[in-house]
């Protein structure tokens, strides 16, 4: 009895330890020189995970962060350029994957929008100040002095 308790402790022992490293692990790539090293870097951190918050593939630990690391890693050395690369990307992920979308009419709309309704506004706004500053308030006649002053007087 004393054997199973101790084989059963030693067994949920190893079970933990080495189930706790196979969480550890992480990616180990070759690369053939400094170059594909260095591009490999600068593609990853170009490309946004289309799972997290604003974090670079480079960063992420997302399944489909790893998978487009993967990816790049593999068309580097298949001799791929980098803007083959980039291409490949937006055309499965869409231009989200990228930080720095090409400038087309969907891109220019986004920005030109917001600063037109924002210019229209303040503009709209700068009128209708201007307008009421430049109304004058009619003095009150002496009749109407007297009619104030005794329907104040008859409310009290």
């Amino acid at each position: 009895m004393k054997w199973c308790n101790r084989t059963a402790a030693t067994l949920s022992f190893l079970v933990l330890l080495f189930g706790s490293l196979a969480f550890a692990a992480s990616e180990v790539l070759t690369f053939d020189n400094d170059e594909l090293r260095e591009r490999y870097a600068e593609l990853t951190f170009q490309f946004r995970c289309p799972k997290c918050q604003n974090q670079n593939v480079a960063d992420s630990n997302a399944p489909i962060s790893v998978d487009i690391r993967q990816k790049t890693y593999e068309m580097l050395h298949q001799g791929y350029s980098d803007q083959d690369i980039v291409d490949f990307m937006v055309d499965r992920y869409t231009e989200f994957v990228i930080y720095k979308p090409q400038m087309s009419v969907v891109t220019i709309w986004l920005w030109v929008v917001p600063a037109v309704v924002l210019l229209s506004g303040l503009i709209l706004l700068i009128r209708m100040t201007r307008s009421r500053s430049s109304e004058t308030v009619d003095e009150l006649t002496d009749d109407d002095r007297d009619r104030l002053k005794t329907l104040l007087e008859d409310k009290s």
